[in-house]
Parts: structure tokens; C-alpha cells; sequence
């Protein structure tokens, strides 16, 4: 059914719109690609992997997750979708001056990492990129917010942006944060038709950071 207007949608439709989601998630870590890892090989900052592997598990999980027949087709949500994928894309490498002692970056980086693979093996294939119902899942990093692997993106980021801070990454760090923020609520504009999701949230108050969104 489409959650925007309770029509059936046919399956063909769903599927295209799948494929050309799973193809442009792919062109976009290509483009990081190019740009990390020059960057990584010429300076030896080796956080510069740690967020290039952190990125392409996103496209790891988007091209073997489930299909879905509840996937929003609001330009809206595939633009917000998208453009949270796609900003910290955007991110060069980072510089020779870490703000902070550089092992506090790299546990930054790296919890953030692990945080929200935790949250994408606990969806497996039910992790998308555009707003969908792919089933609900209430287990594991899902008991302490309900968009864990948005948390572990916001620290990984932070980590990056304070391993070797400039105006650039900055930007794109907070358009990702935006972005992303707009985009977890209108996942759960989607998922609010699904009772369980309901039920969760009843449960998990806070859907970010506890205590503060």
C-alpha cells in the first residue's frame, strides 16, 4: 500500500524505484572513493579509511536488503533520503591539525562505527536509504533511541571533524546532520502505520540523543 494515499502501488513501480535507489547510493560512494582514497595513500591519515569503510557499509546493507511495497514516493522524502546519504559524501580528507588529541578522534570514529553497524546488523535487510516500512525492529542500539545508526553517524563525524577541523567539512557536517534529522521524521511519518512501530515509541522515548531529542 502507499502510506501517502492509501492506494495499492503496483510492484513494478516499486521495484524501478528500488533499483535506481540501490544504483545512485552506489555512484555516490564512488564519488567519496575518489576523493578519500587519494587523500588516505598520499598523507597516511588513516582516518580517512575508518570513514570510507563506514560509508560503504551503507551501500553493503542497501543492495542486499528485503524489497518493500511500502516505500514513500514523496519527492520530498527521496530528497531528504538522498541528500543524507549523500552529504557527508561530500567530506575531503582530513588535515595535519587535530583539534583534540587524535585518539580521542579516532574513538570517536570508530564507536560511532561500530554503533551503527550494530544498528544496521540488527535491521540486516531491512535497512533502506528512502523512507519505507521494511519491518520494525525493537532489539539491541533500537532500546536505547529509535535511529541508532543516525547517532552513530553524528559520532563518527564529530570524530572526523575534530581529527583535522576545516570550513568545508564543517558545512557538510551540519547539512548532514540537518538533513538527516528531517529525514528520520518522516521515517517515522511512514512507520507510524505499523502498530509495533507505535508500540516502540512508547517505549524509546528519545529519538536521537538521550535526554535531548
Amino acid at each position: 500500500m502507499d502510506v501517502s494515499s492509501g492506494q495499492p502501488r503496483p510492484v513494478t513501480s516499486v521495484v524501478n524505484w528500488d533499483l535506481f535507489e540501490k544504483a545512485v547510493v552506489v555512484l555516490l560512494l564512488a564519488t567519496l572513493a575518489m576523493r578519500l582514497i587519494p587523500s588516505a595513500m598520499a598523507t597516511g591519515h588513516y582516518q580517512n579509511w575508518l570513514v570510507f569503510f563506514s560509508e560503504s557499509c551503507v551501500v553493503f546493507f542497501v543492495l542486499f536488503r528485503r524489497s518493500t511495497t511500502s516505500i514513500s514516493r514523496r519527492p520530498l522524502d527521496w530528497a531528504l533520503g538522498f541528500g543524507g546519504t549523500f552529504a557527508p559524501l561530500l567530506v575531503i580528507g582530513a588535515g595535519d591539525t587535530p583539534l583534540v588529541p587524535l585518539a580521542a578522534c579516532v574513538f570517536l570514529i570508530v564507536a560511532g562505527m561500530l554503533f551503527q553497524l550494530y544498528a544496521k546488523f540488527t535491521l540486516r535487510r531491512s535497512f533502506g536509504v528512502i523512507a519505507a516500512n521494511r519491518g520494525v525492529k525493537v532489539s539491541g542500539p533500537y532500546n536505547l533511541v529509535r535511529h541508532p545508526m543516525y547517532a552513530g553517524y553524528m559520532l563518527t563525524h564529530i570524530g572526523f571533524l575534530l581529527s583535522g577541523p576545516n570550513w568545508w567539512n564543517l558545512g557538510v557536517y551540519a547539512l548532514a546532520l540537518a538533513l538527516n534529522i528531517a529525514r528520520l521524521l518522516a521515517e517515522e511519518r511512514v512507520l507510524m502505520a505499523d502498530p509495533a512501530y507505535q508500540d516502540m515509541c512508547r517505549r524509546v522515548r528519545y529519538r536521537l540523543v538521550p535526554y535531548l531529542f
